[in-house]
């Protein structure tokens, strides 16, 4: 036996406690070196756009993913996406990367809360298993599978010869409602949205987007033979016919062979098949305009066949428990005894407590996945990791609070904490005071944003951030005041019997204006209430938490429109074309096609990515680089931040008052910082968020509608939010403003408190008026939170 080892050194396994980085360069990271210690809850913090994702998320996390794909076969790896290892000098010490990101969900019309985690499939087992009448296997109930029927003759090939046999009727069961393919809603198109009967075709008579009878469309239409030059209201009933409906058809213009779609099935195609919130904004608008949808009147919106529905477990079709609140199904399950399928309830019962632990016990199972919310598409991944028996992994959250009231977010919390009591090393990106206050260890970046970040600020306990002179440090205890006087409202806007989702007969008064902050624990029904009832009115500008859409080619200078005006300023400077200082058109680089980098894909290996050699990154042709506007050329503009160009075109040689206003727009978001260049796929949450309310500011709106506004701002950040807010009221504008962030509700002139909980159990305002009124009267949750926020 051996001898027993002396004192306490620790075996050498122990030894690797931490993770170590080393000159991390990504994105704006200036050499940054950390050491973070593992099975404990680290907090990186910092203002937006200061590098806390480029450090936890481009470095730790992509590298951890990177290196476990490529212990799979190369085969494998073809088929999974390819990344580049991060500018990073060197990393010690990682573990498995779990990354759970405030990516919305897909927008798959078809996919839902049951179908994103197990809950879905694991009912239609239970159906197939216990159902009366028996129906099928799992796949009969469920809507993405349609009814398959084969007749035929069937061969098989066995030692060398040939079995063939007469299959009469073979039926492949699935449980797709056949009318409306598995969606729950059929489509109606208002043919008045489509064309103006009064005017002929060569004038312009569709409203379709991107109808323009000046292209092929005009030269198709006549080709099928329609009257180009009469009114529609004089066509025959059959050129009307052709016109709408016809079949695909083959016809010859000009020489060429093209085929004819009438518009009917073309927009059915190219429209109504995709899910509105992936549609361009014009698009969307033509088709909120001119489809209704209505539930489907052959299963009821349940999406299921008639055979599916028919089959019961207690008095119950598996679209009943789907549309039952989740916290109610899984008391339904936990009342259901059947010991033959034991173990698939004690996992369904696990998954639906799960919901419910975490706060999301109000969803039900059918509730699209692309109507989440960010913070509520967070948690539901969350779930699955909940019960995971893998200890030893690095799981990595981006602000796992957003969306979430201060009540909400001590559950948040304790999960967390759970998580790293299991022993895992937990990596959390957070601005909210009561998250980094439970940390182990804080990292705070800065000490500003964009070029004026990337370093490391601070790194320690929560203690001594406290006592730290960072901009974190400074304002962690912030804690706003009750204003003494608020703003005397100048009207209202009415809501009378609002039922959407949850909302109960509502009927409220929201003031105009003033600033209206509607509040209210996570699914008490703010967002039913104000998307629901006051989004679709004439002059209300919604700005909502999704994505913004682009490629790496897009920029905050084209996404505002802000590279127009300062094409045509360079252009008229220099007698040339605008699509000259397009990096996107004629002003190219040949070589990378604009794109500033050439892409070297390397099979199985992962995708390399160089400098293009001839433009040197710039974008532009050398010739193009030649043309000057104000002493600087077209690649120089892109390269200065909002606050640079903001000096550059405001005033002097290059003063360019259209480009002026959209750059002061940007700054007043507090996008300053920001390059006009900088790829959008490199900006943060929280700028994002941003760049979309200096765009929608833009437009003519008396009534401004923001979705949680300080999503991914610092405490430092919120005072500027108040600011821009009261601008916009200042300036004759009535903002209201769904948020649960307790500074906002105290600058808030009226408060609107939806609740008393969430799901069946909120949908009722349970609160008026101040904030003052609220804090006093704290018999609600969001009162009672709000008095202990300013010591009240």
């Amino acid at each position: 036996m051996a001898a027993k080892t002396t004192g306490t050194a620790p075996h050498a396994a122990d030894t690797h406690d931490l993770i170590r980085v080393q000159g991390a360069r990504e994105n704006n990271l200036k050499d940054v070196t950390v050491e973070l210690p593992k099975r404990r809850l680290t907090v990186f913090t910092g203002v937006s756009g200061s590098g806390k994702s480029s450090l936890v998320f481009a470095t730790i996390a992509a590298e951890s993913s990177r290196m476990i794909n490529e212990t799979y076969s190369a085969f494998v790896q073809g088929f999974m996406p390819q990344q580049s290892r991060p500018d990073v000098d060197r990393l010690e010490g990682l573990t498995t990367a779990i990354i759970v990101d405030q990516e919305r969900m897909g927008a798959n019309p078809r996919s839902t809360v049951g179908t994103a985690t197990d809950a879905h499939a694991m009912l239609r087992i239970l159906f197939s298993r216990l159902g009366a009448p028996y129906v099928g296997p799992p796949t009969a109930f469920s809507f993405n599978v349609p009814t398959r029927r084969a007749s035929g003759m069937m061969s098989t090939e066995k030692a060398g010869r040939v079995e063939k046999k007469a299959v009469k009727d073979a039926v492949y069961l699935g449980g797709m409602c056949p009318r409306c393919e598995g969606t729950g809603n059929v489509s109606d198109i208002d043919l008045t949205a489509l064309y103006d009967a009064s005017k002929s075709l060569s004038d312009g008579a569709l409203t379709i987007p991107g109808y323009s009878m000046d292209g092929w469309y005009g030269r198709l239409f006549e080709g099928v033979g329609l009257p180009m030059d009469k009114p529609i209201a004089s066509f025959t009933k059959k050129q009307l016919e052709t016109m709408l409906y016809a079949e695909p058809t083959k016809i010859k213009v000009e020489g060429i062979n093209l085929t004819f779609d009438g518009i009917i099935p073309k927009i059915q195609k190219s429209m109504l098949s995709k899910d509105p919130e992936a549609m361009q904004p014009h698009v969307r608008r033509f088709v909120e305009r001119a489809v209704t949808f209505q539930s489907c009147p052959d299963c009821g919106g349940t999406r299921l066949t008639k055979e599916a529905l028919a089959s019961k477990i207690d008095g119950r079709n598996i679209a009943d428990l789907c549309t039952m609140q989740i916290s109610d199904l899984a008391a339904w399950v936990r009342d259901l005894d059947e010991p033959s399928v034991a173990p698939l309830l004690a996992g369904l019962q696990h998954l639906l407590d799960s919901f419910t632990g975490i706060g999301l016990g109000y969803l039900s199972l059918d509730r699209p996945a692309g109507t989440l919310s960010g913070g509520e598409a967070q948690r539901t991944k969350m779930i699955r990791h909940l019960g995971s028996s893998l200890t030893d992994v690095t799981y990595v959250f981006d602000e796992p609070t957003i969306g979430l009231h201060p009540h909400d977010i001590e559950r948040m919390n304790a999960l967390l904490l759970q998580l790293r009591d299991k022993g895992n090393t937990v990596l959390v990106v957070e601005h909210k005071p009561e998250t980094i206050a439970i940390a182990d260890h804080v990292v705070d970046l800065g000490p500003g944003a964009g070029s004026g970040g990337g370093e490391v600020c601070f790194e320690g306990t929560v203690e001594g951030l406290r006592g730290s002179d960072t901009t974190t440090g400074r304002h962690l205890d912030d804690r706003a005041r009750l204003k003494e006087t608020v703003r005397e409202s100048t009207g209202a806007l009415e809501v009378r019997g609002a039922s959407t989702h949850n909302l109960r007969d509502v009927d409220v008064d929201l003031p105009l204006g003033v600033l209206t902050v509607v509040t209210g624990v996570a699914g008490s029904g703010k967002s039913s209430l104000v998307h629901g009832s006051v989004a679709g009115r004439d002059g209300v500008v919604v700005i909502d938490q999704g994505a913004i859409k682009g490629s790496r080619r897009s920029n905050p200078a084209t996404y505002t429109g802000l590279l127009e005006p300062i094409r045509k300023a360079f252009a008229k400077a220099n007698g040339v074309k605008p699509a000259l200082f397009s990096s996107n058109s004629e002003g190219a680089c040949p070589s990378c096609n604009g794109a500033g980098v050439i892409f070297t894909d390397l099979g199985v290996m992962a995708t390399v990515e160089s400098p293009c050699e001839e433009c040197e990154g710039r974008r532009f042709q050398a010739a193009v680089l030649e043309y000057t506007l104000g002493g600087r050329n077209i690649a120089e503009v892109l390269a200065m931040s909002v606050d640079e160009a903001l000096a550059f075109f405001g005033s002097g040689d290059a003063a360019t008052p259209a480009a002026a206003k959209v750059l002061d727009r940007l700054a007043d978001v507090g996008l300053g910082y920001v390059t006009l260049g900088q790829p959008l796929t490199t900006l943060s949450g929280g700028e994002r968020q941003r760049l979309k309310l200096a765009v929608q500011m833009a437009e003519k709106g008396d009534v401004y509608v923001l979705d949680e506004p300080t999503t991914g701002l610092h405490l430092a950040d919120v005072e500027n939010l108040l600011g821009l807010l009261d601008r916009l009221v200042e300036s004759g504008r009535s903002v209201v403003v769904i948020e649960h962030h307790q500074a906002v509700m105290a600058h808030a002139d009226w408060i609107i408190d939806l609740g008393p909980g969430a799901g069946h159990d909120g949908g009722l305002v349970v609160f008026e008026g101040t904030p003052a009124q609220l804090v006093a009267d704290a018999s609600t949750l969001t009162g009672q939170h709000l008095a202990a926020y300013v010591g009240g």
